[in-house]
């Protein structure tokens, strides 16, 4: 058996060199965004607010590569730490710029204060030809009033 013990000097860079650059390989199309939690603080990992959105409702962020992807591990993070609420999001994707789709995941997840604020998602996926990614988030089921979050999303 391999093993490694970590000390305090541990990078968590080398363990995520296998990340897309989003920057790079992809173009976003996105519903709505407010201009102080731009898409690219979720997407780059610029900062530690992520993004959000403008306006309540129902949000899209689609991630159009320029070209055909293989993908095997998707991680998302969500944290609400204002408003209860109920969210529910789908992730799928397409291997041709969107005429067809097919849906990786639907999840819901309850925010409540004070241990429900952050839902960590990391899925383990063998796609290949992917020409888009859509997330579509439905932040709250119950009174719709409510702006969607997103810390990060990482694709490698």
């Amino acid at each position: 058996m391999r093993k490694q013990i970590i000390g305090e000097t541990f990078s968590i860079t080398a363990i995520e060199q296998n990340w897309l650059d989003l920057d790079r390989v992809a173009s976003v199309v996105l519903t709505s965004e407010d201009s102080a939690f731009p898409i690219e603080c979720a997407l780059l990992g610029q900062s530690e607010q992520g993004w959000r959105a403008a306006k309540p409702g129902v949000q899209n962020i689609r991630l159009i590569f320029d070209q055909p992807q293989r993908i095997k591990r998707i991680s998302l993070i969500f944290v609400e730490t204002d408003v209860a609420r109920t969210q529910e999001f789908t992730l799928r994707w397409s291997p041709d710029r969107g005429h067809s789709f097919h849906e990786i995941v639907r999840q819901q997840w309850n925010f409540s204060w004070p241990d429900g604020t952050r839902e960590n998602e990391d899925y383990e996926v063998q796609l290949s030809n992917v020409t888009l990614l859509d997330l579509t988030i439905q932040p709250d089921k119950e009174r719709g009033i409510s702006r969607a979050s997103l810390l990060s999303l990482r694709i490698a």
